[in-house]
């Protein structure tokens, strides 16, 4: 049997999806992936036979829900951020994706908007036009921070109901100062989210220190960079339980299965063993900002586990002759620049050989 035929310009889409992609970068069979931030890391074997352990326990029920509230995923979650927390103020999902859906969910859709500091996260605008929510931008400064009055400025004007702040930025890698967090948390009248999926590579302070001040402030984080969790899809927030509560009434039923609470309860459980990478790493991308810089490129300073660099004259082609050579990084952010994160001390050998072989080239055709 075959379905019948239908072009896309024949479906009956919404407006807004017409011109529409799928979101995605690209998954090149390559030996070097340095294009979605991911930890190159994989669990250790101990960490591997707990969660395979874990799911063999969780199967044994498989004919049965999983448990809605992941009740016990959740304090797990609470116990590792700490701060006092406890499992009615924590949320989780399947990745900070889906969390960030629910949040625009519950406080955003028709009538009302977000605000994000660009540039941002490519995903920001699409989570707006899925739940029909106005997307607002205010541009960052030349070095990629957020100015204090031009935020001030544009939140009196627009009143945004939703406002996402990342820290670090993606794709530059910047941080923003929990002194500036709690004046634009002061100055909006609405909902602040401040999206640290990547604040285990930092060294600055959490946002999670501010959650006293505000029943209005959500922090957002994600098992997938530092946790090496980035196919097991676990994103969460740490929140007032009146909001945990607003996210519980839009969510999916049984959003998250029981494999998924089970694999990441086990991860939990071995945090320090999941985490051993990530001072190494911060040591790579603090030595891949420096040689950059060394060979004439400019350099975002960043605390996420990849960096913006560049100029390129033409930063697809110097994309392209880099995963020519097998080394894919991603073609993402602001023009001219290309994003690359920090992978194994190998992997980074020959990311670093081939971008020597872009650069002999371009001399040698100059």
């Amino acid at each position: 049997m075959t379905t019948a035929a239908i072009t896309w310009d024949e479906l009956p889409l919404r407006a807004e999806l017409r011109d529409a992609r799928p979101y995605g970068a690209p998954q090149l069979d390559v030996p070097v992936r340095l294009n979605v931030n991911e930890n190159p890391y994989p669990p250790p074997p101990a960490v591997r036979e707990a969660m395979t352990a874990a799911v063999r326990r969780a199967v044994a029920d498989i004919n049965r829900y999983p448990d809605r509230e992941a009740t016990v995923l959740r304090a797990k979650l609470a116990g590792y951020l700490g701060y006092g927390l406890t499992a009615g103020e924590v949320w989780a999902a399947n990745g900070s994706n889906e969390i960030m859906i629910q949040i625009l969910q519950a406080f955003g859709g028709p009538g009302r908007s977000v605000c994000t500091f660009t540039p941002s996260y490519s995903m920001y605008p699409e989570y707006a036009r899925d739940t029909h929510t106005e997307y607002l931008t205010i541009p960052r400064g030349p070095d990629f921070t957020i100015d204090q009055g031009v935020a001030l400025a544009a939140i009196a004007r627009h009143q945004p109901d939703i406002i996402v702040i990342a820290s670090p930025n993606n794709p530059t890698g910047t941080v923003t100062s929990l002194g500036l967090v709690e004046t634009i948390l002061r100055a909006s009248r609405g909902i602040v989210v401040v999206d640290e999926a990547y604040q285990e590579f930092a060294t600055t302070p959490s946002a999670l220190e501010l959650l006293p001040l505000s029943g209005r402030l959500l922090v957002t984080r994600t098992m997938s960079k530092a946790f090496a969790f980035a196919g097991g899809r676990l994103g969460y927030v740490a929140a007032a339980p009146a909001v945990v509560d607003a996210l519980r009434v839009v969510r999916l039923p049984y959003h998250l299965s029981a494999v998924t609470q089970a694999v990441a309860g086990a991860a939990l459980d071995h945090a320090p063993a999941l985490l051993a990478d990530v001072d190494h790493l911060r040591a790579t991308r603090d030595q891949t900002i420096t040689r950059l810089r060394e060979l004439g490129y400019a350099v975002v300073d960043s605390q996420a586990n990849f960096c913006l660099f560049g100029p390129f004259a033409d930063r697809h082609a110097a994309w392209a002759a880099l995963a020519g050579r097998g080394v894919l990084i991603r073609e993402t952010g602001p023009e001219p620049y290309l994003r690359t994160c920090v992978g194994t001390d190998p992997d980074m050998a020959r990311f670093f050989e081939a971008l020597a072989e872009i650069q002999s080239g371009e001399r040698s055709t100059s």
